[in-house]
């Protein structure tokens, strides 16, 4: 049994540029002792990510500056600095500026970043590229570092991210690395979750799990699994500006394995409820019920085939330089509350990952009534 690489990279592609956010909570703006305050440029800062960063740098004293092109929540932050301009072809208001660092957000195309980085090198000091570890080639092995092997594409000029997220990510760490050597700090976060999240990839567990009943739950329960709170990560990362690091680093999480058990449960006691799990064969689920894992069943990689790995990357190097990782059961509570929060409309949409109600209702009754 197996997941398809592709079908893997395009999801991530496809609902990783989504998202909004919500206020942090009040817990994450102390201000660490003898923390230098920074001029920030950050690329995006609108989307899921970027207002993260806003929310936790601001009550920490720096100085930040939004670049991008004013359509996404434009009404967000409005006592920060924006620039606006496009990536593409369009970078006049960030001539001749000068900023401590710049964190490169919303970076998918080798020639933008370069782009960027090249008209930044003079006047930064330090470039932060948000990378993924889809860079890498081969997820089929557990303990993947950030030294091995990334993915490649024969055609280096492509800009076909749904095909080659991955191997174009790759070749924008190359990018901006090229332009500001040696100042450079790659970030390679796993599924990025947690209040905001608009692409459901983890919001589905809490809801459903708050919603109550029998819940379909893929595998036996020990499939291990990986994500990183989207404050967590804006947490690393400005610890990353603050010290100056530099280097790659795989920021998913959590500290210790994770099992896709331990998560459910996690779900439940974030949110309450009366939910039941059932737990179902993961080659029955997959081969005969076509429930797809990742997408139909999110976050879960079950333990066999070519993408088991996604669930097993060494987090080792970004857990020395301090990253840390909050409970899931505080994650699952903080998400259902922002989903709870978002306007009747958007609680009623089907959702953009896991199963429709009937038909989680169909694979369970099948699975009730198969032949032993």
């Amino acid at each position: 049994m197996t997941v398809s690489r592709r079908g893997l990279m395009q999801g991530a592609a496809a609902l990783g540029v989504l998202g909004a956010m919500g206020c942090a909570s009040s817990k994450e703006g102390g201000v660490p002792r003898g923390v230098a305050k920074k001029k920030i440029l950050i690329l995006g800062g609108t989307g899921f990510l970027g207002p993260a960063l806003v929310e936790l740098a601001r009550p920490r004293g720096h100085t930040l500056t939004l670049f991008n092109r004013g359509k996404t929540r434009p009404e967000l932050f409005p006592d920060v600095e924006k620039l606006h301009g496009d990536r593409d072809g369009d970078l006049k208001a960030l001539e001749g500026r000068q900023w401590d660092a710049v964190i490169d957000t919303s970076g998918y195309v080798p020639r933008i970043v370069k782009a960027s980085a090249e008209l930044l090198a003079p006047n930064v000091g330090h470039y932060i590229f948000v990378s993924t570890i889809s860079v890498y080639k081969d997820m089929s092995e557990y303990g993947i570092d950030e030294d091995s092997p990334v993915a490649t594409v024969e055609d280096e000029k492509t800009e076909d991210v749904s095909q080659h997220y991955g191997a174009l990510k790759a070749l924008s760490e190359k990018a901006a690395e090229a332009a500001m050597p040696g100042r450079v700090t790659t970030v390679r976060p796993g599924l990025i979750v947690g209040p905001g999240d608009q692409t459901d990839r983890f919001t589905y567990w809490p809801v459903r799990v708050a919603r109550g009943g029998e819940v379909l739950a893929p595998g036996d329960g020990a499939d291990p699994v990986q994500f990183i709170d989207v404050r967590d990560l804006a947490a690393f990362i400005l610890g990353v500006v603050e010290r100056r690091d530099v280097g790659t680093f795989n920021a998913t999480g959590p500290a210790e394995t994770l099992t896709m058990r331990e998560l459910l449960e996690a779900c439940k006691t974030g949110t309450g409820g009366d939910a039941r799990f059932t737990w179902v064969d993961a080659e029955w689920l997959v081969e005969q019920q076509k429930v797809s894992p990742w997408t139909q069943m999110p976050v879960w990689i079950p333990r066999s085939g070519e993408d088991k790995g996604v669930g097993r990357v060494s987090n080792a190097r970004a857990l020395k330089l301090g990253a840390t990782f909050r409970s899931p059961v505080d994650t699952a509570r903080d998400t259902l509350a922002w989903f709870r929060s978002e306007p009747p409309e958007r609680q009623q949409k089907p959702m953009r990952a896991g199963l429709p109600p009937e038909r989680e209702r169909e694979v369970l009754a099948a699975w009730h009534q198969r032949t032993p």
